[in-house]
């Protein structure tokens, strides 16, 4: 969600995996980000369609809000940009778990955070104008009341729903970063240098001088030490040794 954590930072991945239509709509940053998108709807197609009327001091269209034309220009641009945003963001929310990345992940993320948190501040802004302005209208007469109702009320609902988003991403990146950041048990390399601790310190070594040891003989391994007679290149013949050849 390669890196430490990249499988479940930021979102888990789903590589192989199908999506599963059910478990996507029933989410809730799903529901909440839906219902942005219809509130947004609300706001700018209810100032586009019943948001100027004419008066009897100019001929031009004027804004319901206090005949204040940067009121109605100002909450139908935030209404429009939130409309396309919550769009853009639903599909990113079925991408990012296909993200094998978890830095691409991360980005996806802190760019929801970021805008969600943005939004959330001008959805406040807007509210606070078309309810002041709506406060100094005096000329409500012709005015379509529900239409600016409407408008200053899907305004505050606005502003819950991007806070909540804003919630959403931010619990997505604080779990993300502590996923990335649990370290990981690695196998040290063996180090031949590193000294013996204190309680298995080898004995020292000290070489000791060979000396041969003078064994003593049995009885009857001695070697026999008296001479042998001289060999006797013509041996005596067998027999009669005494006989001597007559002479004549």
């Amino acid at each position: 969600m390669e890196e430490t954590g990249g499988a479940t930072a930021y979102g888990a991945s789903l590589a192989g995996g199908g999506f599963d239509v059910n478990k996507f709509v029933r989410q809730p940053q799903t529901i909440v980000r839906f219902l942005s998108w219809i509130f947004a709807l609300v706001v700018f197609a209810c100032i586009a369609t019943e948001g100027y009327i004419n008066t009897s001091s100019s001929p031009e269209p004027k804004c319901i809000f206090n005949q204040n034309d940067s009121a109605c220009h100002y909450a139908v641009g935030i209404g429009v940009i939130a409309f396309l945003a919550c769009v853009a963001f639903l599909v990113l929310d079925v991408y990012v778990p296909y993200m094998s990345n978890a830095q691409e992940r991360k980005y996806a993320v802190m760019a929801d955070l970021g805008f969600s948190g943005a939004w959330t501040f001008l959805w406040f802004v807007c509210f606070c104008l078309l309810a002041s302005q709506w406060g100094q209208t005096h000329e409500n007469r012709a005015i379509p009341m529900d239409a600016a109702r409407a408008t200053i009320a899907f305004s505050f609902f606005s502003i819950a729903t991007w806070g909540i988003l804003t919630y959403f991403a931010l619990g997505r990146f604080r779990r993300g970063v502590n996923e990335v950041t649990i370290p990981t048990y690695t196998e040290p390399p063996p180090d031949l240098h590193t000294p013996y601790p204190p309680t298995y310190a080898p004995t020292s070594y000290n070489p000791t001088t060979y000396t041969p040891t003078t064994y003593t003989a049995y009885p009857g391994s001695v070697p026999d030490m008296h001479p042998q007679p001289p060999f006797s290149a013509q041996p005596q013949p067998q027999g009669d040794i005494g006989y001597q050849p007559p002479n004549y």
